[in-house]
């Protein structure tokens, strides 16, 4: 079995800096877990503790129920697939594919069964006589994945192995990674700082800030419930929009209250939101949950709120409007067909149903 867990673990560099910050998890055995955060929030250094190329400071890493703290990278019985490949220029595709199996004194004909099964599952058989100039930017990342296939490890460790590619090269890559993991059946974790590789390739996503591990759950109930603002306008792109105001009640109704404008909350919300009665919160509400209210059908006057339209960007199957109203800004994605003028007022209407409030002092979530 292929669990991996990190119990309590830290690592401290010499200058003080807490890179890894008392981090808890446990990833199942075949489950593809994702590391998710912005650069320095401490995901790599995880990884790399994983992978037995640095040390925990503090705290224990297990693999299956072997505690490997001390453990040399070669004998945890992982792979590890980097960003900028690590080929060998010299050697053929085949012999960069077969050269740790060669380490490890496997036979010639079990080093040629495993290299063309990967590069059948990889589809870059007619590539295996080549040398690694003469190939893509997707079929290098191809021979990097292959070459940990061949060893049929415990765990696959995946260091941000998509950075390099172009935006489609990308697409292509994320679903063959994604197919390779259905296929494989083995534990994978997998360090990004793209939310979109997260959401579509993670069964998990542990999103990472300052060395500490912000939520761990499912990629629909971190974008559906996250945990705080900041794992809230990470995930989503656009990212979420972020209104300050205050929470007012009138006639047993509450209401979150920006100055320029106000919104109903919805009954089901009150019992979570009731202790912040007259106190400043963060209103969230992302922006495909904003609707113009000419194509909007929940629409009522205390969930409509008349704006400026500033931008539009046309994306295509969609639009992008950056609205405005006093010191407020923000985004709503629109079907293409709404394109309003710049500069004109718009009747935009908040689905309150997916509205978010976030705890000012904490930025930790209320509801």
């Amino acid at each position: 079995m292929a669990q991996v867990s990190l119990r309590n673990v830290f690592k401290t560099y010499k200058d003080g800096v807490n890179a890894v910050n008392n981090v808890n998890i446990g990833i199942e055995n075949k489950e593809f877990l994702v590391l998710l955060g912005p650069s320095g929030c401490g995901k790599s250094t995880t990884l790399r503790m994983i992978a037995g190329l640095d040390f925990p400071t503090q705290g224990e890493i297990y693999i299956g129920d072997r505690l490997v703290n001390h453990v040399p990278a070669k004998d945890r019985d992982i792979a590890m697939v980097f960003q900028n490949y690590a080929l060998y220029p010299h050697l053929t595709v085949y012999d960069n594919m077969a050269f740790a199996l060669k380490l490890r004194n496997y036979s010639k004909s079990d080093i040629d069964r495993r290299v063309r099964e990967a590069s059948e599952i990889l589809g870059i058989k007619n590539l295996l006589d080549r040398k690694p100039r003469q190939l893509s930017g997707g079929e290098r990342q191809r021979v990097a994945v292959g070459r940990a296939i061949v060893r049929k490890p415990l765990v696959f460790l995946f260091d941000e192995p998509l950075s390099n590619l172009d935006a489609k090269m990308r697409v292509l890559m994320r679903t063959e990674i994604h197919k390779l993991h259905l296929r494989l059946q083995t534990t994978m974790i997998y360090v990004t700082h793209d939310q979109t590789e997260a959401m579509t390739l993670g069964d998990r996503i542990a999103v990472m800030k300052d060395g500490k591990i912000q939520q761990c759950d499912t990629p629909l109930n971190v974008y559906d419930n996250p945990a705080s603002k900041f794992v809230a306008g990470f995930i989503g792109s656009p990212p979420m929009n972020f209104l300050n105001g205050a929470i007012i009640e009138k006639e047993k109704t509450l209401y979150f209250d920006a100055k320029e404008f106000k919104v109903r909350i919805l009954e089901d919300m009150n019992a979570k939101l009731k202790d912040y009665v007259g106190k400043r919160v963060i209103f969230g509400i992302r922006p495909e949950n904003i609707f113009d209210k000419l194509f909007a059908s929940n629409a009522t006057p205390e969930n409509t709120v008349t704006v400026i339209c500033d931008v539009v960007e046309t994306m295509g199957a969609e639009n992008h409007l950056y609205l405005s109203i006093g010191d407020h800004n923000f985004v709503a994605v629109v079907e293409a067909a709404n394109k309003p003028a710049i500069g004109s007022g718009v009747e935009m209407v908040f689905d309150m149903r997916k509205a978010h409030f976030f705890d000012v002092n904490t930025e930790k979530s209320i509801v």
